[in-house]
């Protein structure tokens, strides 16, 4: 039984998310707002994340668990063309789901994301060099320059499916069905802000990377130049 902070400020989208999500199993704590969310994050498991909240709006909320932490987050947004969601998934957020909520899109969501999350702290093969980054597959820990670098599990998947075959490119479909687990034309925004995000983790210069390369309408391909 997985444990779901839902932060939504919407009493009708709240209680029923917590109806349906209980129905399907899981324990459901629930926040109206981002300063009650954040008080309320030990013992969970994923979070569901409102992103138009009274206050701290879910950007800041999003930003502020993502610093801390790497609990899986779902955002909630009213539109999947708005640049909110491109905001929401360079703040931190790991998936989205668009209003209005069909429960068992979310619920599938949430089970992906726990897989994500589940996978990478399963036990792989030997640590590997690449340049100045070391992957340890075994320990599921990553170095630059010898000090440890802290990877969201979203993050850490996509680093493993890309380094595992240097030198391949790999499109976003691809990567979006192997890594977010999403079988149908999903939404590349979600590569490439991942993307983003690792870069700036792993890349000494984020705007002229060398580890994760980008092919031009196409994907990514990893390799130290």
């Amino acid at each position: 039984m997985s444990r779901v902070l839902l932060i939504e400020d919407d009493k009708a989208v709240r209680e029923g998310l917590e109806l349906a999500l209980t129905r399907q199993g899981h324990s459901v704590w629930t926040a109206e707002t981002g300063e009650q969310g954040l008080g309320r994050l030990a013992d969970v498991d994923v979070v569901v994340l409102d992103l138009m909240l009274p206050g701290m709006d879910g950007f800041e909320v999003c930003r502020r668990i993502r610093a801390t932490g790497t609990l899986p987050i779902i955002m909630l947004t009213a539109r999947s063309d708005d640049i909110d969601v491109v905001a929401g998934l360079e703040a931190g957020a790991d998936d989205y789901v668009v209003k209005p909520i069909r429960p068992r899109v979310l619920e599938a969501r949430i089970r992906a994301v726990l897989r994500r999350a589940g996978d990478a702290g399963s036990p792989q093969t030997e640590a590997e060099q690449h340049g100045d980054l070391a992957i340890d597959r075994s320990s599921l820990v990553v170095r630059r320059d010898g000090e440890q670098v802290s990877l969201a599990p979203t993050e850490l998947r996509l680093l493993l499916e890309l380094s595992a075959s240097p030198g391949r490119v790999l499109s976003r479909q691809q990567l979006l069905e192997s890594v977010w687990e999403h079988g149908y034309l999903g939404d590349s925004r979600l590569v490439d802000a991942c993307v983003q995000r690792l870069r700036a983790k792993i890349e000494t210069d984020p705007a002229a990377p060398r580890y994760i390369q980008t092919v031009r309408g196409f994907g990514y391909r990893f390799g130290p130049l």
